[in-house]
């Protein structure tokens, strides 16, 4: 049933453009142009985010940070496996759920590090690309509290899930 369910919109909103005598090529071709341009805008931002992932994580300055916040973060009751998730969870998504699946084959499914990075990869999101793709569309130039009361937000949201999974 839900195969059909694309085509029936498109024919739908077909028909209820021809009833209305709106031209659909020609919308159709505006909103590619507007699209463009969207793209054009916004793909420094997205690359300049990919770019500094990759190198973030490839330097070996993630693992090394890791390695030296996991004491500090242990006391807030983060096990110190998923510390390099914490650190690659506000810049890539992809590189967190690639995190977790090392997480998951090293600890085991049901183990609490795994339980807590699942919370965490499943709950949290990518501030620095949420961040440059927004405010490259809205062209704000001032982000004084944006990213940091962001970040403050996720490792608060990271130590309550991690609280909630040693509970349960």
């Amino acid at each position: 049933m839900s195969a059909y369910v694309l085509p029936v919109l498109v024919i739908l909103l077909i028909v209820v453009c021809v009833v209305k005598k709106v031209k659909v090529y020609d919308c159709f071709l505006d909103g590619a142009r507007d699209s463009l341009t969207l793209i054009k805008t916004v793909f420094p931002y997205i690359a300049t985010i990919f770019i500094g992932v990759e190198l973030f994580a490839a330097s070996g300055l993630s693992s090394m940070l890791a390695n030296l916040m996991s004491k500090p973060l242990s006391y807030l009751g983060i096990p110190k496996e998923i510390t390099e998730l914490i650190l690659l969870v506000p810049l890539s998504g992809n590189g967190t759920i690639a995190l977790l699946e090392k997480i998951i084959a090293e600890c085991g499914v049901d183990s609490y590090p795994a339980r807590c990075a699942a919370c965490i990869a499943g709950g949290t999101e990518t501030v620095f690309y949420i961040s440059a793709v927004y405010f490259s569309s809205s062209k704000t130039k001032k982000l004084r509290y944006a990213i940091p009361v962001s970040l403050f937000c996720t490792l608060l949201g990271t130590v309550v899930a991690c609280l909630l999974c040693r509970a349960m």
